[in-house]
């Protein structure tokens, strides 16, 4: 029988379908990341609720995401696909009208559900229709450059909506994709699921949920309200509870939901930790970023993107250039070479002021997304060749979860230090009341909407206050940033084997 035969006859208009679901779903990580001054206006957040609605997304998509592809198995990777496009509609537009702060948490909580139903189907449907290798190969390396390039595109499509219309033009836009996409991929997606499917495990899905989410919270709330608050020390004690016992269940299980003994192979374990440690420093400092650029130095939404430019072309290139340099260096210098650069380029960010130094990040914004990326590359060849075949796709849904759990415990752990220096450092201010000053403690974006209601006698000193308030937490972050992406590149260095990639 031919080869390509043996493929499905439609498999590249399929992958089309694939690709603009997938695209749907990444840009939604990262759009929000130049549209929250705008939201911080119009819904008044405090600055924990701003964190939870940039980072619930990937802290309920991150749980899910295993259970959702064990769900596909079963049910039917189309039918659980076409089900997630019809929740992302659905809670996009719950998001474009929230009127207040929680609801706009809710509806990107919805999100996040709708997100991790759509994306493990999309690999399997790959797998699925593409029978020749070599085409495989091609349609795999277009999967990442869409995932790669929605994520990196994100805050443009977002400083343009949200400069042009409103900040629910950056959910509304899914809506009409969503309901073209949902009749071409009932009509033109094949069914499939697994001829022998893993058993469903309910139990320990909402363990995991619970486990990620109480962390989380309590990560957030310490740095709030103290870590050795009640509320704090129990969310932080049913969090870390739940994933013991998720744990426990897994090793007793004959199939279980994940086979968490993969973390026994030393060279699996470093590269997802790799993953998530340089996730965890990166996200949040591109997320603060973008609010440095249009808080402190009073970019419009559009023009901070574009000064996000040089990450995201950085980004794609450093993917396209990966399978070059790993064939040279092999896997584990490339990953701890690409950290330790990663790390280098986020020095620079730590002399940024209260004046446009646009010399400093553009350079660092190139050295970070290329050598990021390659980095990212080389782990995904490490996690996926370091366990049998029968058990590739129990890793990659390992890697995406540490993406999408590096992404969301960054922000919200950075985004605490920022908070807890900020609130630290504002400090009193002459003429500005004890109220005001408590107010203006919140965030950023609170002390500059205060001071637009001041004297200008008053509001300069408030104004200035809290911007040095802030680079000084944004420092901090930074600082916790290099540290963090450079013990990852430590972590490469010690505990992989040299070796050409697979």
């Amino acid at each position: 029988m031919d080869r390509v035969a043996e493929s499905h006859p439609r498999r590249w208009a399929i992958l089309g379908v694939i690709c603009a679901s997938l695209m749907v779903v990444v840009i939604d990580v990262t759009v929000l990341h130049v549209a929250a001054p705008a939201i911080s206006e119009d819904l008044d957040p405090t600055a924990l609720q701003l964190l939870w609605i940039i980072d619930v997304y990937p802290l309920v998509a991150a749980p899910l995401l295993i259970a959702s592809g064990v769900l596909g198995d079963r049910l039917g990777r189309k039918r659980l696909l076409v089900a997630g496009m019809a929740v992302f509609g659905l809670a996009s537009l719950g998001a474009t009208f929230a009127p207040t702060a929680e609801t706009l948490i809710a509806a990107r909580a919805l999100l996040g559900v709708g997100g991790a139903m759509i994306m493990p189907p999309t690999m399997s449907i790959i797998r699925d229709v593409f029978r020749d290798r070599e085409e495989r190969v091609r349609a795999v390396g277009i999967w990442s450059a869409v995932s790669a390039g929605g994520a990196a595109i994100g805050p443009l499509i977002g400083g343009f909506l949200v400069e042009h219309f409103w900040w629910g033009a950056v959910f509304l836009i899914n809506v009409p994709i969503v309901l073209v996409i949902i009749p071409v991929a009932i009509r033109l997606l094949p069914e499939s699921r697994a001829a022998e499917p893993p058993p469903w495990d309910g139990f320990a899905v909402i363990m995991t949920v619970i486990g990620i989410l109480g962390i989380a919270f309590g990560l957030k709330e310490g740095a709030r309200y103290g870590f050795l608050d009640p509320k704090v020390l129990l969310s932080l004690l049913v969090g870390s509870g739940s994933l013991f016992w998720f744990t426990l269940r897994q090793l007793r299980a004959p199939e279980p939901l994940l086979d968490v003994r993969l973390f026994k192979r030393r060279e699996f374990t470093a590269a997802v930790g790799c993953v998530f440690l340089s996730m965890f420093g990166l996200v949040g400092i591109e997320f603060f970023g973008a609010q440095y650029l249009q808080l402190v130095l009073g970019l419009e939404p559009l023009e901070a993107a574009l000064r996000l430019l040089p990450l995201m072309l950085s980004t794609l290139a450093g993917g396209l250039l990966a399978a070059r340099l790993l064939g040279r260096l092999g896997t584990r210098w490339t990953i701890s070479l690409g950290l330790a650069g990663t790390a280098l380029g986020l020095v620079p960010m730590l002399a940024l002021g209260l004046t446009d130094q646009y010399y400093l990040l553009w350079p660092s914004f190139l050295v970070i997304g290329f050598t990021l990326e390659v980095a990212l590359v080389a782990a995904n060849d490490v996690i996926i060749s370091s366990v049998p075949a029968d058990e590739a796709g129990q890793a990659a849904a390992i890697e995406e979860t540490a993406y999408e759990l590096g992404g969301g415990f960054g922000v919200a752990v950075l985004g605490s230090i920022l908070a807890i220096v900020y609130t630290a450092k504002i400090g009193p201010i002459e003429g500005v009341t004890g109220a005001g000053i408590a107010n203006a403690e919140e965030s950023l974006a609170r002390a500059l909407e205060i001071a637009g209601k001041m004297a200008s006698r008053t509001a300069d000193p408030l104004i200035e206050a809290a911007k040095l308030a802030f680079m000084s937490g944004y420092h901090t972050a930074i600082a916790v940033s290099i540290i963090l992406v450079g013990a990852s590149a430590g972590l490469a260095a010690v505990l992989l084997r040299p070796r050409t990639p697979q």
